[in-house]
């Protein structure tokens, strides 16, 4: 998905998309798949015929965060249209609370030409040490990337925003959505901006507008949950005396803290005093901080400078539904968690990740529509997954009573000395763990992340999946392979005597793979499952 290595193709996509786009009337009577209330735009903003349709697109992304960056720039690189709409007027910022980039996001990185620029301007932690007493060692993990990257997300964004606007993403700041409407062939939405209050429209839409979503709002989604902690203290610091490793947390009875380098001077600190409850709109200082960072970890180190001091609380919630109709949900629309555990940018990137490949499929007419219902049923149990794992973390971490944190010392050695318990709570922190339901009969691999296979040639796995399409991965003297002419799939061969077939997704997941050696069987196999998954057969099928 490197804009720099191709040409999109941006016929069919965009006469298929904006077809629609132009040409459907929209009537809140025609409105489909959304409940009543909330189809209609909302009260204030008037009728959806009321204003005159000023930009239309295949796909509006609404939320310039990590989330909607990657995914607008992935639709883009595919050839379609996208408007990027964010309410903000300007969102240059060296400000951030994210801090974390795991190793499955970094593999998603890599499947755009990003992961090396952002990983060199980073701090690659090794080795995580939690409470004192637990340690989990990403390095044990298979991939290029076994660390955890500290960085702040603004890098995340700024490599995002670059990638996404030389793809031909439109950006729209200080654009406000008021509500919307949608039919069977697209979306309206009403905005407003510097100009005055105006409408677009789009073949889909997709929420990236974070935990208070206008999206998730304006097609009546619920958002269960509750708060599990309230004032948290976050700080961007300098330190008089250098911390014992980059990384480090603590926890106690009384408070916990969390210290974490950037590598360039600057450190995160993100900390809790049982004591020192207050509202977010709190005022909080740099004595605050350096109080809860003693009571946690022993010392603030020389604690000074601080750039940036704030307060929030945390919730658990997560959208019932990820999509209504032509409406999608990513990011911290559709899910909300502790940040216990560094998860919430990441899950948000791979939900990008796999919603956007999905809808670049559909709008080129290379899959039935049908495809997007899978973004439901992949995304969401990892949605709720980590707000399991980060609520366990939390609640061990806030454990008071000694009873409680003998338990919290049992687990952690539990962790350090059961080899199967530590290599599973690292592959579910680093998201190398994900998988998604293959159905039955399906191969054991199919769901499966792919690992960066070396290519014959010398190529790699993900270096391949950065023009965004399926790579079918054979033996070298596979008689079946795609059509030369077609552009849906990458045809590669193993860097070894493996004879088992693989066809990997454009986000680095296995569709379909077979062992079978059988000439006929398995050309049969794999004219299925390449007619299933891309409209493409073989040559020969």
């Amino acid at each position: 998905m490197d804009a720099t290595n191709r040409t999109p193709d941006r016929s069919g996509s965009r006469d298929q998309g904006l077809s629609t786009a132009r040409n459907a009337e929209v009537r809140d009577s025609e409105v489909r798949d959304v409940p009543e209330a909330a189809a209609r735009l909302a009260p204030s903003a008037g009728s959806a015929d009321a204003a005159e349709v000023t930009d239309t697109a295949d796909v509006f992304v609404v939320g310039a965060g990590p989330t909607g960056l990657l995914l607008a720039g992935d639709l883009a690189e595919a050839g379609l249209s996208v408007t990027l709409l964010e309410r903000r007027a300007d969102t240059t910022s060296n400000l951030t609370r994210a801090l974390a980039v795991h190793a499955r996001t970094l593999e998603q990185l890599d499947a755009r030409g990003l992961a090396d620029e952002l990983v060199a301007g980073g701090h690659p932690i090794p080795r995580l040490r939690l409470f004192g007493e637990a340690t989990l060692d990403p390095s044990r993990l298979t991939t290029r990337f076994p660390f955890v990257l500290i960085t702040p997300q603004f890098e995340v964004e700024r490599l995002l925003e670059r990638r996404a606007r030389k793809a031909g993403v439109v950006f729209r700041y200080d654009s406000e959505v008021l509500g919307l409407a949608q039919d069977e062939e697209g979306v309206t939405v009403k905005l407003r901006t510097a100009d005055g209050i105006g409408s677009a429209r789009a073949a889909y839409l997709v929420g990236t507008d974070g935990v208070r979503s206008t999206i998730r709002e304006a097609v009546g989604l619920p958002f269960p949950g509750k708060s599990v902690i309230r004032s948290v203290i976050l700080a961007d610091v300098r330190l008089a005396e250098e911390p014992p490793s980059p990384f480090i947390v603590n926890a106690t009875g009384e408070a916990f803290a969390l210290i974490g380098s950037f590598g360039d001077g600057w450190y995160r600190v993100i900390g809790w005093n049982r004591h020192r409850q207050a509202d977010d709109s709190a005022p909080a200082d740099l004595d605050e901080v350096r109080e809860v960072t003693r009571l946690a970890l022993g010392t603030d180190y020389g604690m000074r400078d601080a750039r940036w001091i704030s307060r929030f609380h945390s919730d658990e919630r997560q959208a019932p539904q990820y999509r209504v109709g032509r409406v999608f949900l990513a990011g911290d629309a559709a899910h909300v968690h502790s940040p216990a555990g560094g998860q919430g940018m990441n899950t948000g990137l791979q939900d990008a990740a796999n919603l956007g490949w999905k809808l670049a499929a559909v709008l080129r007419g290379h899959s039935p529509e049908s495809l997007l219902d899978s973004y439901q049923a992949e995304r969401h149990p990892v949605g709720k997954s980590v707000l399991r794992s980060s609520g366990a973390i939390l609640r061990l971490t806030l454990l008071h009573s000694a009873p409680g944190r003998a338990v919290r010392g049992i687990a952690a050695r539990l962790i350090n000395h059961l080899r199967p318990v530590s290599r599973r709570a690292i592959r579910t922190l680093s998201g190398i763990g994900i998988s998604y339901p293959a159905g039955p009969g399906a191969h054991r691999l199919a769901g499966h992340r792919a690992p960066d296979l070396r290519l014959a040639g010398g190529g790699r796995l993900y270096e391949r999946l950065r023009e965004g399409k399926f790579v079918l991965v054979t033996p070298a003297d596979e008689p079946t392979a795609p059509r030369p002419d077609d552009d849906r799939v990458i045809p590669a061969t193993w860097d070894s005597g493996r004879r088992t077939a693989l066809l990997i997704r454009p986000d680095g997941y296995i569709a379909w793979a077979t062992d079978s050696t059988a000439p006929a069987e398995r050309a049969a196999a794999l004219r299925s499952a390449l007619i299933r998954w891309t409209g493409a057969a073989p040559a020969n099928g």
